[in-house]
């Protein structure tokens, strides 16, 4: 669901790609290539697949993030700006209640066709978009005041850089958000997700978008991506503090924040 960049768990040169190993520039290329296909038929499959659940995922991640007035807040595999149009709005509002500057939001995704996706919908005033590389943020340093990376960060070549990114561009006391696929918390609730995971959104696929191939790669993807407890000690690692976890629908989503103290 949500966006691009790169992708997931790297080790050395390598990175998977669904569940395969690849070279890690190939895999550039090859998520690139995914999301190119997929652009088009992005936000109607991303209902089809979570009966649109993802849309309260958002919203609560929205929520957490509360952004303000005066802010600038980076929406790195932006996408087609579902969370990017949140964060506007919900800054707009703060500033008719408060008063205050125009919010900034950045909207940068590695894939261009995504991001023409994003233009052809419309945005807020508040929005802007740019095409660019999560692991190597074209900002510069102590710049943003809040990050937010949504279904995305299980796409790039390298976690550990892009989050060191996040950590690099953030001001003192800036906010990191993320909202990615994780564990379901029982065993029940794993075997029903696989199956649907598995046999559903390949055949979703292939009905609405003609592309079996790419959105088996998206479930596969998901299934690499390290744990709730192994990718919040990424996070920490990357130099965050105060890291908490909260589960969405049993885990199968799950929000990571944390703070640039």
């Amino acid at each position: 669901m949500t966006a691009t960049s790169h992708g997931p768990h790297s080790s050395g040169d390598t990175s998977s790609f669904g569940f395969r190993d690849v070279d890690a520039k190939d895999k550039v290329r090859m998520v690139r290539g995914v999301f190119d296909s997929v652009a088009s038929n992005y936000d109607l499959m991303n209902d089809l697949m979570s009966a649109g659940v993802h849309r309260l995922w958002k919203d609560a991640a929205a929520s957490k993030l509360n952004c303000r007035p005066g802010e600038t807040i980076l929406d790195v595999a932006g996408g087609t700006g579902d969370m990017a149009r949140r964060y506007s709005k919900m800054a707009r509002r703060a500033q008719e209640r408060n008063g205050g500057e125009d919010a900034s939001v950045i909207v940068l995704d590695y894939n261009a066709e995504m991001i023409l996706a994003g233009v052809e919908k419309g945005g807020e005033p508040e929005m802007r978009w740019t095409v660019g590389d999560a692991m190597a943020l074209p900002l510069p340093d102590a710049s943003v005041d809040a990050y937010s990376i949504s279904f995305g960060i299980r796409n790039v070549a390298d976690i550990a850089v892009a989050l060191s990114e996040a950590r690099r561009v953030l001001k003192p006391g800036g906010r990191f958000l993320c909202l990615e696929f994780s564990r379901p918390t029982t065993e029940a609730l794993r075997k029903a997700y696989d199956a649907w995971s598995f046999n559903a959104i390949p055949a979703i696929g292939q009905w609405v978008a003609k592309d079996r191939d790419s959105y088996q790669y998206l479930v596969e993807s998901i299934r690499r991506f390290p744990d709730q407890a192994t990718f919040k000690a990424m996070i920490e690692t990357a130099g965050f503090r105060n890291v908490t976890v909260t589960n969405l629908s049993g885990g199968v989503a799950a929000i990571h924040f944390g703070w640039a103290i």
